[in-house]
């Protein structure tokens, strides 16, 4: 069996934050999804949960981080294409989010990022496969 990731992100709007991350083009599995959490995919094995702010705090006693003032984690996704990076960053402002850096070229590799209704960090990555310096 293939090891699964589940991110885990607290919400302040559930239902907002499901229009917000559809309109970059993910799914959400509705076997996992209820009124305190939904389960967006982003590939085979790989799930963030968006869960209301009372539902996350019954998975931890920390207090939820302000992350509009702290960073609490960075989230990096691939793309196929420096313009399939800008395209869900420009969609990402356009529901609603904002850039906090401009783009970074470094040649093997392109991002941008974004952040979500929330205030979390989202990378966004094209590497150029025959330019990745070795090891």
């Amino acid at each position: 069996m293939a090891t699964k990731i589940f991110v885990n992100l607290p919400v302040k709007d559930l239902d907002q934050s499901m229009v917000f991350f559809r309109g970059l083009g993910f799914d959400f599995n509705p076997q996992f999804t209820d009124e305190t959490a939904a389960c967006m995919v982003i590939a085979d094995d790989i799930f963030v949960m968006l869960l209301t702010e009372p539902k996350f705090s019954e998975f931890t006693p920390k207090q939820i981080c302000d992350t509009h003032t702290s960073t609490e984690v960075l989230i990096a996704l691939s793309r196929d294409s420096r313009e399939a990076v800008d395209r869900i960053v420009a969609a990402a402002v356009a529901g609603g989010g904002s850039t906090y850096r401009e783009p970074k070229d470094h040649g093997f590799m392109y991002y941008h990022a974004f952040s979500d209704l929330d205030g979390h960090n989202w990378e966004v990555i094209y590497m150029e496969p025959d330019t990745v310096p070795p090891a």
